[in-house]
């Protein structure tokens, strides 16, 4: 048996997501995060929006449980995997795959859009001329550079992991281009779906492998919430590293 059925979960609300939005708020050009990136720990709502996962988890059908856990290695992503499987009450193992972290900002990690623009100029027009899908900050990734890593995690998991279904705990850009893959989109696409449909924190996306697929994958669901908003608990959509405001925590 390898794996047929993914169930992806953007991590619940972060310190980091707050600082990203209190800097867009204030029109900051630099983001006051309260740790390195993969050390930033959710917020208490990002913990109250992972226990509801974890209570999703639990109502499952026995079937339709996942049986292995792969997760960014990024503190945020690892925590709301942990406190998603203590509230459903399972003990899953946990693999995590650092192809699965948050995207490289590079020099403009911790800046925001009008930050970028103060301080970097040249690369606020680089990034304006060749487009937000392409464009990759010194040092750092581009979307499709995420791509890439997600083909490969896609490839793994498909190929060799014996569980038919696999829970995975990440960030927004790294889901969206799970769909991006899954659904063999183009880049107008997949912006359009960043602009009109951004991921929320704890957010649940579904795919399944379809060999009649032109991928062999497809996407059952995307960015559903309603196990959020059952139990009252806050639905945000708060900015990350994929978002306009610049290298927040995705």
């Amino acid at each position: 048996m390898t794996a047929s059925h993914l169930i992806l979960v953007r991590h619940g609300q972060s310190e980091g997501n707050l600082a990203a939005e209190s800097a867009a708020r204030n029109s900051l050009e630099r983001i006051v995060v309260p740790a390195r990136d993969p050390d930033v720990e959710l917020s208490e709502v990002g913990r109250q929006q992972a226990a509801a996962v974890g209570r999703w988890l639990a109502g499952l059908p026995e079937e339709e449980r996942p049986g292995i856990v792969w997760t960014s290695p990024y503190r945020r992503a690892r925590e709301s995997a942990e406190i998603a499987l203590e509230v459903a009450g399972t003990e899953l193992r946990v693999r995590v795959d650092e192809r699965l972290r948050d995207r490289d900002m590079g020099i403009t990690d911790m800046l925001t859009v009008p930050g970028i623009r103060s301080r970097y100029p040249e690369e606020a027009e680089r990034r304006e001329w060749i487009g937000k899908f392409y464009y990759r900050p010194p040092g750092g990734e581009s979307w499709a550079d995420v791509a890439q890593r997600v083909r490969g995690v896609l490839t793994d998991i498909a190929n060799t992991e014996r569980h038919e279904r696999v829970l995975i705990t990440a960030h927004d850009v790294v889901i969206l281009m799970f769909t991006y893959v899954a659904e063999g989109l183009g880049e107008e696409a997949v912006l359009d779906r960043s602009r009109n449909d951004p991921l929320k924190n704890a957010a649940i996306c579904r795919l399944s492998r379809d060999e009649e697929a032109p991928t062999g994958w497809r996407v059952d669901d995307y960015n559903i919430d309603t196990h959020l908003r059952e139990l009252g608990v806050a639905v945000t959509a708060q900015p990350g590293a994929s978002d306009e405001v610049g290298a927040g925590r995705g």
